[in-house]
């Protein structure tokens, strides 16, 4: 490593939690479109591969937020992002003239800038923890994707950086401002399906270990930093494309992500937490499968002895709540009770009710403005992946956990307490 790399990587490691002195953009550039200042809130992007595509397009389309800038280890992926943002600007603020979008390798440059109010984190999970804790020490508020960290003492670490930094964090959990989830919830805690003794959530499989052969690793990446506190892995084109046009697969591997169980569980866990009402805490009991090898069974129970089961009950990614009186199915696609009386008491067609998605994206806005809660903040992201998290831990033990939702800690089980948390490598 030459001179000035270890000059700038030494100027990173000390000045990664300081402010900038200067602003990223001038306000009198941004064009056609403009808003004051005080109403104006610039965007650091962290992570530019498909999500944050996605995600610059919500906040393009939907809010008033300017993005200013990205981060990637990719240098494909910055100039690919910097394009996107800047048509997307062309085409729907008819900003043709925007060319507002710095991008740099290390996201820690990317926070040092003044001008920036706020992140979007859209990098693998294991990435989540440590980058936004640096974004709220440097004084951003975060939108972090979902599931919000990998390891339960990662999200009480982020619960308690929100607190000591008085930021505000929105995660990417936006069901809950999708229409046909809200009416579920107003079901559910109504109490129009009677007492609920149990929730099947059917999501993906639990995560495994990284087992992919080694390729060549491309040009344009700098790996090490892509795989950052993790392990430094054996680069594979499927879990970090240089074109992403599906969602990679390191989602599905622990060193990583939290399989499809995290991925979705974020989602539909989620779900059935705020539904039952068990946004601050979670289930106190898991019992995995008898078979070491299955992917479903794990049944999850609450203090007050609701059953909470991951079982394909053959309607894809989706909850059922089970009453006394009757039962609810929700996901993307539908939302069903039996009898159907419960949803329609008036009688009509559910088909057409449920088409607005709400703003997830504006809400976060609106919480940075008014410093109130956004809808689904830290300790509901910390909660919802602590289930995701818990559950992983007991697939991959294969025997009943005592879990105390209070104090985070297993009963009685040294090996499982060890595995709230990761040692980090040193990256740089």
């Amino acid at each position: 490593m030459d001179r000035s790399e270890n000059a700038r990587r030494k100027f990173l490691r000390n000045s990664s939690l300081a402010l900038g002195l200067f602003a990223i953009v001038p306000r009198h550039v941004l064009g056609k479109g403009f808003t004051a200042p005080s109403d104006r809130i610039n965007l650091g992007y962290i992570g530019l591969g498909k999500q944050g595509g996605i995600l610059a397009n919500k906040f393009t389309t939907n809010t008033q937020a300017q993005i200013v800038a990205g981060s990637d280890v990719w240098g494909a992926k910055q100039e690919w992002f910097k394009g996107v943002v800047e048509g997307y600007y062309a085409e729907k603020r008819n900003m043709s003239a925007y060319n507002g979008v710095t991008t740099y390798l290390d996201y820690r440059e990317l926070l040092n800038q003044q001008g920036i109010d706020a992140v979007v984190i859209a990098t693998p999970d294991h990435w989540h923890a440590i980058q936004a804790i640096d974004a709220m020490n440097a004084g951003k508020d975060v939108y972090c994707e979902k599931p919000m960290t990998n390891t339960i003492h990662e999200g009480r670490a982020m619960v308690d950086a929100v607190e000591k930094n008085k930021r505000v964090l929105q995660v990417g959990s936006m069901q809950r401002s999708w229409d046909r989830f809200k009416r579920a919830q107003e079901i559910v805690s109504s109490g129009n399906l009677g007492k609920i003794t149990k929730v099947l959530v059917n999501v993906g499989d639990p995560a495994r270990a990284y087992d992919l052969p080694a390729e060549p690793t491309p040009e344009g990446v700098d790996w090490n930093l892509w795989c950052g506190p993790t392990k430094l892995l054996t680069y594979h084109h499927t879990i970090a494309p240089k074109v992403v046009d599906k969602y990679p697969d390191w989602r599905d591997f622990k060193e990583t992500g939290g399989g499809i169980l995290a991925d979705w569980g974020a989602h539909m866990f989620d779900i059935a937490q705020w539904c039952l009402g068990m946004d601050h805490t979670g289930p106190v009991q898991f019992i995995p499968p008898k078979d070491r090898n299955a992917v479903r069974g794990l049944q999850m129970f609450y203090a007050n002895g609701i059953e909470m089961v991951h079982e394909d009950f053959g309607r894809g990614w989706a909850v059922r709540f089970i009453g006394s009186e009757g039962t609810l199915d929700v996901s993307r696609r539908f939302l069903e009770t039996t009898p159907g009386t419960i949803l329609l008491p008036n009688g009509g067609d559910s088909k057409d009710m449920f088409k607005d998605q709400n703003n997830h994206y504006q809400n976060w806005l609106d919480a940075i403005k008014s410093r109130n809660q956004p809808i689904c903040d830290v300790e509901i992201g910390h909660r919802s992946a602590s289930v995701c998290n818990v559950a992983n831990i007991a697939y991959e033990l294969g025997r009943p956990l005592q879990w105390n939702p209070v104090k985070e800690k297993f009963k009685g089980d040294r090996e499982a307490n060890k595995m709230r948390k990761r040692k980090n490598r040193k990256y740089s």
